[in-house]
């Protein structure tokens, strides 16, 4: 009987064991990642990583669940992007900060794509703005799973334009994101420009601090400065793009195959932006007039080119003094080619 106990005793032991090792082994294939994105709930952006995060739990069968946090609740998407690269932050989708590395000013070129199709051209899949962020974000322990195109950026003012279609002095303040490239395009656009991080922007204009703000466009006005807008000129200033970005040490803590299933997703996620982005910007724009009674302003292929020839010869030389002459003008001549 003793023999026989001590027996059943030792086969529990090790069922148990083998049930605990089964166990700590899903455990460790399970993987819950936070999402950080700079607009509030219910933008499309956030729509769109939700649905992002059920394509990789249903790919993964489960193995990743990605939360996703909106309105940059983790964090100014700067230091969002410095927390992805140590591991503190799993995932984000947002702009590129250049605080790290001045090179990735490149990507927030000003009046680099003319129309969409030069857009996609540059900033999608096998374009040279594409893979020269991959590169960059690579540099940052980051890999760079999708870029996601916003839309081209414009002027929202809240008060009526001045000589909109021209780069005449306007004697008008407006908010610039804390970037060279912007400050620059800013003032060579006529405009009075003013870092100011964005969490403030809003109540700069409020309480009149600035008139207005450069940097977005329609849908980042809608979202975040509807308030505020009275009037928007479609200047098409930078095209916007973001980046899906994850910590290579949360890439690499997962197996191939759910590896292979996010960056599939993400592939996905991309390619259906570069569908609808285009048909979304002017929605935007519909929306600011219809809803908001903002005065959007025309601009003709002239006045278009006109602004573009002004900030290319005053602008760009500075910045490729900024980010490296040769390097950054290297990127240009495949970009313009």
């Amino acid at each position: 009987m003793k023999t026989t106990g001590n027996t059943n005793m030792k086969k529990f032991l090790t069922a148990t064991a083998v049930a605990t090792l089964i166990g700590l082994s899903g455990a460790a294939q399970a993987a819950d990642f936070k999402m950080s994105h700079v607009r509030p709930q219910g933008a499309t952006i956030d729509v769109e990583l939700k649905a992002y995060a059920e394509a990789v739990k249903e790919a993964t069968g489960g193995d990743v669940n990605i939360e996703i946090y909106a309105a940059s609740a983790l964090g100014d998407y700067t230091t969002v992007q410095e927390r992805v690269s140590v591991g503190a932050i799993e995932m984000a989708t947002q702009p590129a900060a250049t605080g790290t590395d001045r090179r990735m000013q490149i990507a927030s070129v000003p009046f680099l794509a003319s129309n969409w199709e030069d857009a996609r051209k540059i900033y999608g899949p096998g374009g040279v703005l594409h893979e020269t962020m991959a590169e960059l974000f690579s540099k940052q322990d980051i890999t760079m799973l999708a870029a996601y195109p916003v839309y081209f950026g414009g002027i929202s003012l809240n008060r009526d334009a001045v000589t909109p279609g021209t780069t005449e002095p306007k004697g008008i303040k407006v908010r610039v994101p804390g970037i060279k490239s912007f400050q620059l395009t800013g003032a060579a656009l006529g405009y009075i420009p003013a870092p100011i991080p964005f969490s403030e922007a809003f109540t700069a204009i409020q309480v009149g601090v600035v008139d207005g703000v450069i940097g977005s466009g329609a849908e980042g006005y809608y979202a975040s400065f509807r308030d505020v807008t009275k009037s928007y000129i479609p200047a098409n200033t930078h095209f916007e793009v973001w980046f899906m970005i994850i910590s290579n040490d949360a890439l690499s803590g997962l197996d191939e195959d759910d590896q292979a299933a996010m960056k599939k997703a993400a592939e996905d996620f991309e390619a259906a932006r570069w569908v609808v982005a285009e048909e979304d910007q002017g929605k935007w724009e519909q929306r600011l007039a219809d809803e908001l009674d903002a005065n959007v302003v025309e601009l003709t292929d002239e006045q278009l080119a006109g602004m573009a020839a002004k900030v290319r010869e005053t602008v760009w030389p500075e910045l490729l003094n900024d980010v490296g002459q040769e390097w950054g003008q290297s990127i240009l001549d495949k970009a313009l080619n």
